[in-house]
């Protein structure tokens, strides 16, 4: 499943260039032009981020982000031309996670957006799949009141996919975020790892319960156990 932005923003062209940047970096993209239109595309779409321009037509973005945070506590950041520290500090007084002035590299927006979003996404510290226990903190794992070993990549797998349950995680996304690739590098390096933390973690590595493959799409964890369509 992919993360769910929706990009207030009403200069059309700058709107654009934005929702084709942030759809193929991976995100599921919603444009609004207005800031009522961006209230009620929030409350059906429910977005993980919100990207919010302050200069809109009919509201100040100033005024509808206080009322996007009263409503929930969806990640916010943001965007406009305006650079003045008392700016920035309101917006950070109405609860905005980042600021972000124009104009601005489409690689910092990101790297801003991602960094907000690992924020907000609540750590995972101890991991309970069946009758084997991963504390992600001190780095152990049992199987039964036994320890066995996971290196630290097999650790920062489970962590990742953890910490995103039930999403589906590509193999693209964990090469950039565990492994550290910049570029979309030709390599098993993923699926090699899921295999041995399932020989590790699973009672029947050929029919995990916990640690899926979703065919075409990447991996996903579901710690309370059972069957997911495609898998493998």
């Amino acid at each position: 499943m992919k993360q769910r932005l929706l990009v207030v923003e009403d200069d059309a062209a700058l709107a654009r260039v934005l929702c084709d940047n942030l759809t193929f970096a991976g995100f599921d993209v919603q444009w609004a032009a207005t800031g009522a239109e961006a209230v009620r595309r929030a409350r059906e779409a429910a977005p993980d981020l919100i990207l919010l321009d302050i200069m809109l037509p009919d509201h100040s973005g100033f005024d509808l982000c206080g009322a996007l945070r009263r409503g929930a506590r969806t990640p916010l950041v943001m965007l406009t031309a305006r650079g003045q520290r008392a700016d920035k500090m309101r917006g950070f007084e109405l609860g905005a996670d980042d600021y972000v002035t124009k104009p601005f590299h489409i690689e910092e927006l990101l790297a801003r957006i991602q960094a907000v979003l690992r924020r907000a996404r609540p750590a995972v510290r101890r991991l309970v799949l069946g009758d084997v226990v991963i504390d992600l903190t001190s780095m152990r794992a049992s199987a039964a009141g036994r320890e066995f070993h996971l290196t630290h990549r097999e650790f920062e797998v489970l962590r990742y996919l953890a910490e995103r349950e039930p999403q589906v995680v590509s193999r693209t996304e964990l090469l950039r975020e565990v492994w550290g690739y910049l570029d979309r590098p030709t390599t098993r390096s993923v699926d090699h790892a899921v295999a041995r933390i399932r020989k590790k973690i699973e009672a029947d590595p050929h029919h995990p319960r916990f640690l899926h493959t979703v065919h075409g799409d990447g991996y996903c964890l579901t710690t309370a156990g059972g069957e997911r369509p495609a898998d493998t």
